[in-house]
């Protein structure tokens, strides 16, 4: 059975996308069956990994709305263990129309449920807000990974991340359980960089990955090629941090 790992932050920009597309291709290169799960009306997941979202007739959102069975809304990609179930604009619109249904909350728990035995490892990248899409997503999963930048204001907001994440596993969810906090964007050449990861070590301890993402501009570019950074420039630091940290995920060492 394959575990559902939601990437989630409130804050934008702190590359939770960035960290769903590369750590799941890391995996599937690791040849784990992957499956990313875009519940973002931004759909920057989709189009990361070179879909044409705008010519796209089935989504996430036709799933939600039980239109069709979540097999029918599945994308191959161009690395044989990965696939995605892509997001579209529409989602703009599923929390409204999800309001007023019965379990609203528990949607895609209900969807994809059977998915676990065709996968091991389902990541479902969320929208950068603590919404309905949100909770379906905190709902339907195992654990939470959260991407934290080393910047200014790095931990603005994880407190409310984490009392939504409680709240859920006191309702809707028991099991869900935080699977870890990955360091992003961090500048060695930087004292802030420095300080906001010693910071965040305190706070969580072995919650934190030793693996760090270091800014890198060829990870940067590699989304508007709809690539990941491991096809993209396998020789990067970004393609060296994202397989080491994909290790790292695999072997359960924080």
């Amino acid at each position: 059975m394959g575990k559902i790992v939601v990437i989630a932050n409130q804050k934008g920009g702190v590359g939770k996308t960035t960290t769903a597309i590369n750590l799941a291709s890391s995996l599937a290169v690791m040849e784990k069956r992957i499956l990313i799960i875009d519940i973002d009306p931004q759909a920057n997941a989709s189009s990361g990994l070179g879909l044409d979202i705008a010519n796209i007739d089935k989504t996430i959102y036709d799933v939600l709305l039980e239109r069709i069975p979540y097999k029918e809304a599945i994308h191959k990609t161009f690395l044989e263990y990965l696939d995605i179930l892509p997001a579209s604009q529409d989602l703009v619109g599923a929390e409204i129309e999800m309001v007023n249904m019965m379990s609203r909350e528990t949607r895609l728990r209900k969807v994809i449920k059977n998915a676990r035995k065709e996968y091991d490892f389902i990541f479902i990248d969320c929208p950068p807000s603590l919404n309905l899409l949100t909770v379906n997503s905190f709902t339907a999963g195992d654990s939470v990974l959260i991407p934290i930048q080393c910047e200014y204001f790095a931990l603005e907001g994880l407190t409310q991340l984490l009392n939504t994440i409680r709240l859920i596993q006191k309702n809707l969810n028991p099991q869900l359980d935080l699977e870890g906090i990955i360091l992003t964007m961090y500048d060695s050449r930087l004292n802030l960089s420095k300080m906001v990861e010693e910071e965040v070590r305190k706070y969580f301890g072995d919650k934190v990955y030793k693996t760090i993402i270091s800014r890198n501009v060829r990870l940067g570019e590699a989304p508007s090629y709809g690539q990941p950074i491991i096809s993209f420039d396998i020789h990067s630091s970004g393609a060296m941090n994202y397989m080491k940290l994909a290790e790292e995920f695999i072997n359960g060492k924080k």
